[in-house]
């Protein structure tokens, strides 16, 4: 008898703590702050156990019915163990077209962006002018000598003009702006001023549209940031366009190797401007429409649940088409804002023809219950048929900068 109290005792301690860190874990995934839409009430669809409690006073009426509105509920597991309070606001319903269609993107740097240094051989000697200075690679320039710089051009010319004295270097590295003294040196090949970099100013690519709004043609695309192909960092936009584009073939994905869309700019000339670039994705306003179709909710985090959905895309042309997925898991942490639901391709055509999700997809629309959810961002390089999703509302935030920005198009 005192063995079997004993063990038990033991599988409930297990049991116990298991809770402890399950709680402790969902405090922290949690976000603090979450979107409802006016006249609906709040409720976790994706939380199986978590219930939202209104405060034991309850809540009036009208705090649910007009956006700007906000209250506080606590989030509870099986009802009865406290996770965490949030604060729930209340916002209108926003309706979108989706995309899906292919655009290629045209963008300009704000400065110019190190890509790599480059030794000199100085008198059988491997100098750096640029290394020795502290510039590192993924480092912005703004200015070399008091001139800003926006050019591959803009930046041999400085350097050029510099007589190999030192000159005054402005820069960008990450978040914070630096000046460092660049003193150029003297090829012996050539016989012109080098510093010791390589740098880029531009970039082109070709991604998918997620949505746009018919009133303000606002449009969000991509689900995630343009970074730049050797540092990883993130392309600092200073102007840019998007234009049209056709889809000639499909790469498809296996095991091991990412499969990729193959198109080509069409020369049906330009779409529209790129306002942005962040890690949601570009941003940016449309002047021609590119897809054309009937308006949809724009679901908020909360509404989104695992189980059957749709994602939006074009595999030929410029014609986008319906295939079937399924949302595996949704992570509401704001921790990595463009992988928040895990998704798993379920077409029979799609997987034939692609092998799940390949390059040049990302910001395919993803729609469940009549709703745009989110978009497609990442594939599983291992598993082609499986990759991340970003929210919807994630993006929409970005392009509602944009949208202020805008004049309304009737």
């Amino acid at each position: 008898m005192k063995r079997l109290y004993q063990k038990f005792a033991s599988v409930t301690c297990v049991a116990i703590a298991a809770l402890l860190c399950f709680t402790l874990y969902m405090q922290v995934t949690l976000p603090d702050d979450f979107y409802v839409v006016e006249g609906e009430p709040f409720s976790i669809r994706a939380g199986r156990y978590i219930t939202a409690m209104e405060p034991a006073e309850g809540l009036p009426a009208h705090a649910y019915d007009q956006s700007g509105n906000s209250y506080h509920l606590d989030l509870k597991m099986f009802g009865a163990i406290g996770i965490k309070q949030v604060n729930v606001q209340v916002v209108e319903r926003n309706y979108v077209i989706p995309g899906g269609n292919p655009f290629g993107l045209k963008m300009f740097t704000e400065g110019v962006m190190v890509v790599g240094l480059s030794d000199i051989n100085l008198d059988g000697q491997a100098v750096n002018p640029a290394k020795e200075a502290g510039i590192a690679t993924g480092d912005i320039i703004l200015s070399i000598g008091g001139r800003k710089v926006s050019s591959n051009e803009d930046v041999a010319a400085a350097v050029s003009g510099s007589q190999g004295k030192a000159v005054a270097v402005e820069l960008r590295r990450k978040n914070t702006r630096m000046k460092v003294s660049l003193k150029p040196v003297k090829s012996p090949d050539d016989g012109s001023y080098k510093a010791g970099i390589w740098v880029r100013d531009s970039s082109a690519g070709i991604g998918t549209m997620t949505y746009y709004n018919p009133t303000s043609m606002a449009y969000g695309g991509l689900g995630h940031a343009i970074c730049d192909v050797d540092t990883g960092e993130l392309m600092p936009l200073s102007s840019g366009e998007i234009v049209g584009v056709t889809i000639t073939g499909v790469g498809k994905g296996v095991s091991g190797k990412p499969g990729e869309l193959r198109g080509s700019f069409n020369g049906s000339g330009r779409m529209g401007s790129l306002e942005m670039n962040n890690e949601t994705g570009v941003f940016g306003l449309l002047e021609r429409i590119p897809v054309s179709g009937e308006a949809i909710p724009l679901a908020v985090r909360h509404e989104v649940q695992t189980g059957p959905a749709e994602i939006r895309t074009t595999l030929s042309g410029d014609k986008p088409q319906n295939y079937s997925i399924v949302i595996e898991k949704i992570n509401f942490s704001d921790s990595n804002p463009t992988k928040n639901m895990v998704i798993r391709v379920t077409d029979p055509t799609l997987l034939e023809k692609t092998g799940g999700i390949v390059q040049g997809m990302s910001g395919s629309p993803i729609i469940q219950n009549g709703r745009l959810v989110g978009a497609v961002t990442h594939v599983f390089v291992n598993d082609p048929t499986r990759g991340y999703a970003i929210f919807a509302e994630n993006m929409e935030k970005s392009s509602k900068i944009v949208e202020s920005g805008s004049r309304k198009v009737s």
